[in-house]
């Protein structure tokens, strides 16, 4: 099945709701990275999250970062995200681990580390992006978004963003929901959202059972008159190309590009973000510093 994300309101318009499965596009990027157990979690939170509100793009070029980095041994995590439901990311340690913790689940918040900031960045072409930054308060990624969100958009979340490692190291089920609170919304609603949220299982255990996003919405929030507005397919997907690798050494200058010529004669780029290689030979460097 094909990973995808809901966008869905309630009848009286006082909830917002995301709900994703993003299982096959994590799985993806653990065989790009050749991540280990712990930092496969940690990037397919950020993946989840970043494909869930890249879709709250308005334009077909915007894009949105999310930025995270910690203390930790996994170092920055950053993932892109646009309109279309494409969604890239890396990290910086990609063999980083750690034991798993007393209660058996994987230490996303040990590798990642309690220090350091989450950055959301929205380009939408003009001629500085938006962009806004928080603290990281557990490493855990959806408390730090909800954190981000209340205090740097006053705008009251809960996230759930999970990850489930298969014994042999595959993503077994990956996904999450961002639900978001809007002008309106009763004390009492507010009251039942948190005790369903509570008592309910791991978004990865929802999904590991079978649930479509569909049935999470029902399962999870089916009291509050939830309507599917949209549905979008997502895919862990990089738009590097020889051209845009060509523009990167452009701008490194003249004297830049002729000191890679006197040294190594040669130039392999590699793209952070899917690891493909791109081979300049002497001869493709004198043509593009014509």
């Amino acid at each position: 099945m094909k990973d995808y994300v809901i966008r869905c309101i309630d009848k009286k318009g006082n909830i917002r709701l995301f709900v994703a499965n993003t299982t096959n596009l994590v799985e993806e990027a653990r065989i790009t990275h050749n991540t280990s157990p712990t930092a496969t979690a940690a990037l397919g939170r950020v993946l989840t999250g970043a494909a869930m509100l890249g879709l709250t793009m308005k334009g077909e070029k915007d894009t949105l970062t999310l930025k995270i980095k910690g203390d930790g041994p996994v170092g920055s995590i950053i993932a892109v995200a646009n309109s279309k439901g494409q969604v890239k990311g890396y990290v910086d340690n990609p063999y980083a681990d750690l034991p798993s913790r007393a209660d058996g689940k994987l230490d996303v918040g040990g590798l990642v580390g309690k220090n350091g900031q989450l950055a959301i960045i929205r380009d939408l072409g003009l001629k500085e992006p938006y962009i806004g930054y928080s603290n990281l308060i557990s490493g855990e990624i959806a408390e730090d978004l909800v954190h981000y969100f209340y205090h740097s958009e006053q705008q009251p979340s809960a996230i759930n963003l999970g990850v489930l490692v298969d014994k042999d190291i595959s993503v077994r089920a990956a996904g999450g929901y961002i639900l978001q609170l809007l002008p309106g919304v009763k004390d009492e609603d507010i009251d039942r959202i948190e005790e369903i949220i509570s008592k309910a299982e791991p978004i990865s255990t929802l999904i590991d059972q079978g649930l479509s996003p569909e049935e999470i919405m029902d399962n999870l929030f089916g009291e509050f008159d939830m309507e599917v507005l949209e549905k979008e397919y997502i895919e862990f997907r990089c738009n590097c190309s020889r051209d845009r690798i060509e523009g990167v050494l452009i701008s490194l200058g003249k004297e830049e590009i002729n000191k890679i010529i006197e040294e190594d004669e040669k130039a392999e780029v590699v793209c952070h973000f899917c690891n493909k290689k791109y081979n300049f030979s002497k001869e493709d460097l004198i043509k593009l510093i014509d």
